[in-house]
C-alpha cells in the first residue's frame, strides 16, 4: 500500500519523460484523473484515457513531446505531502517563480491549475508544479 499515491504518479510521470517514452500507466483515482487532466488543459500532456484492466482500472497518460524530441515536461514535483499540506487561499495563489509552469490544485471546485484558480478566484491545497 502506498503512503502518498500522487507522489508515486509524479514518479512515473517523471521516470517515463526521462527515458521519452510516450504512454505512462498509472493506478486510477479520481484526484490522479483531475491531475491528469488540469495538465492535459495546461499542454503538458496529450491526452489520457481510463483503461478497464482487471480489478483495478487504469489511467494512461500519453505524454507529449516537441518535434526533435525536446521533453514538454522539464520538471514536475510534489508540493503538499501527507505530513505537510501547503494550502493557499484565493489572494495568495501565484504561479511559479519566474512565470514558467504551473501549481496544480486541488479545490472545492476540483483539481484546477493556478491559472484557472486565479480566474474562479479559488483556494486549495497546491499538490504539485510543473514546468
Amino acid at each position: 500500500m502506498l503512503t502518498d499515491p500522487i507522489a508515486d504518479m509524479l514518479t512515473r510521470v517523471r521516470n517515463a519523460n526521462v527515458i521519452r517514452r510516450r504512454t505512462v500507466d498509472i493506478p486510477h483515482s479520481r484526484l490522479k484523473q483531475g491531475i491528469a487532466d488540469a495538465l492535459k488543459r495546461e499542454g503538458f500532456i496529450s491526452d489520457w484515457m481510463r483503461i478497464e484492466a482487471g480489478a483495478r482500472p487504469l489511467l494512461r497518460l500519453t505524454l507529449k513531446f516537441g518535434a526533435e524530441g525536446e521533453r514538454v515536461i522539464r520538471g514536475i514535483d510534489r508540493v503538499s505531502s501527507p505530513g505537510r499540506r501547503i494550502y493557499k487561499g484565493a489572494a495568495e495563489v501565484a504561479g511559479p517563480v519566474n512565470g514558467q509552469g504551473i501549481f496544480v490544485l486541488s479545490t472545492d471546485r476540483g483539481v484546477i491549475s493556478d491559472r484557472e484558480a486565479r480566474q474562479k478566484n479559488a483556494g486549495g491545497e497546491i499538490l504539485c508544479r510543473v514546468w
